[in-house]
């Protein structure tokens, strides 16, 4: 077994305009100071992580891991949340998503998807050159929008879709693969792949590619009111990251999972800062401890009523607090009798 890595934080709720988040090292100083010893970087803005940059410059990369270093912290993994989302779009959300893209490839899907094919093997290649062994990403999504079957949908509509997604990702996961970088799909509504049965659709389509691994975030199943402790017995050979979300799903006789339309604060089911929810970390952290899981754990903070700044202050004790330093014994040795192999052939009867 082994002990998992952390505390770290998910940098992409933090950044802004402001000081200390409006850049790397004053952020990385920021989360050393509440206790982290890990970030994990967006890579949507240039002006805290050029990833073009990183994945064609060693000497660029170098220097971003040192700086995160001087600051006493680690890179765990790099996102391209935003990008890996405009590799898969449905029309009817072509515009909602162009804002995911710089303004040259709005309003042209084609060239949009190409870019961000193009961004997310960079990622591949910056992630080899920061000495990374995973990354985190969305699938997209080109049939989220049918996900409800009413209209009943086109006979063979989702394996058709299904299909093309993974012709898009297979090519991107082989360039993984040469890196030798996990990519991790962050299971998550709105995605194609947005449970198990949906991620097994895509692996089978992608000849259970070995680079196709998994996010886990157990806020997103709460949600959806999927057994979040079951799905690692399920996929532990998988996961290779792991998100720190708590969440909290409350019905009512008004509304239930899909929250009539309301803001976060008035969904039955929202995202909570840590220990607020309803997520039994412990439970968690035992099941990934015991399946030797030998990633980070990684507070992403969203929450409709805290404060971030308190969420992330808080996170770093909860995280602390949860991971469990793996015994070198077991518990019971001081009574072992010792044993040889004719001892043991003895108390068998066997000659």
């Amino acid at each position: 077994m082994t002990t998992i890595k952390g505390p770290a934080i998910f940098l992409a709720q933090f950044m802004g305009a402001e000081a200390p988040f409006n850049s790397l090292e004053s952020i990385c100083k920021w989360a050393k100071s509440l206790g982290y010893k890990g970030v994990q970087i967006p890579t949507w803005d240039p002006n805290y992580f050029d990833l073009q940059k990183a994945a064609e410059s060693k000497t660029y990369a170098d220097e971003i891991k040192g700086l995160v270093n001087e600051c006493g912290l680690e890179i765990t993994e790099l996102s391209t949340h935003l990008q890996g989302q405009l590799v898969a779009v449905n029309p009817a959300y072509d515009q909602l998503f162009d804002g995911f893209a710089p303004a040259q490839y709005h309003n042209n899907p084609s060239a949009r998807q190409e870019w961000a094919v193009q961004q997310v093997k960079y990622a591949a290649r910056a992630s080899q050159n920061l000495g990374l062994n995973a990354h985190a990403t969305f699938s997209g999504a080109l049939v989220w929008q049918m996900m409800y079957p009413w209209p009943q949908r086109p006979a063979g509509l989702v394996d058709t879709a299904f299909t093309e997604l993974a012709k898009r990702w297979k090519p991107i996961l082989d360039v993984f693969d040469e890196c030798g970088v996990d990519l991790c799909y962050e299971i998550h509504p709105g995605e194609d792949l947005h449970d198990g049965i949906t991620y097994e659709m895509f692996l089978e389509k992608v000849n259970n590619h070995p680079r196709a691994c998994l996010l886990y975030d157990p806020s997103h199943f709460v949600l959806q009111c999927l057994n979040y402790l079951e799905y690692i017995d399920n996929y532990h050979e998988r996961i290779r990251m792991f998100h720190v979300k708590d969440a909290e799903f409350n019905p009512t006789g008004k509304q239930g999972v899909y929250g009539g339309y309301q803001s976060w604060v008035d969904r039955a089911g929202r995202f909570r800062s840590l220990g607020d929810g309803q997520v039994n970390f412990k439970a968690i952290f035992s099941k990934l401890t015991a399946y030797d899981y030998k990633g980070w754990a990684v507070l992403e903070w969203e929450c409709a009523l805290k404060h971030p700044e308190d969420g992330a202050r808080e996170g770093a004790e909860f995280i602390k607090n949860h991971i469990i330093r793996v015994t070198d014994k077991a518990f019971d040795d001081f009574a072992s009798a010792g044993s040889d192999e004719a001892f043991n052939k003895a108390l068998l009867g066997i000659k």
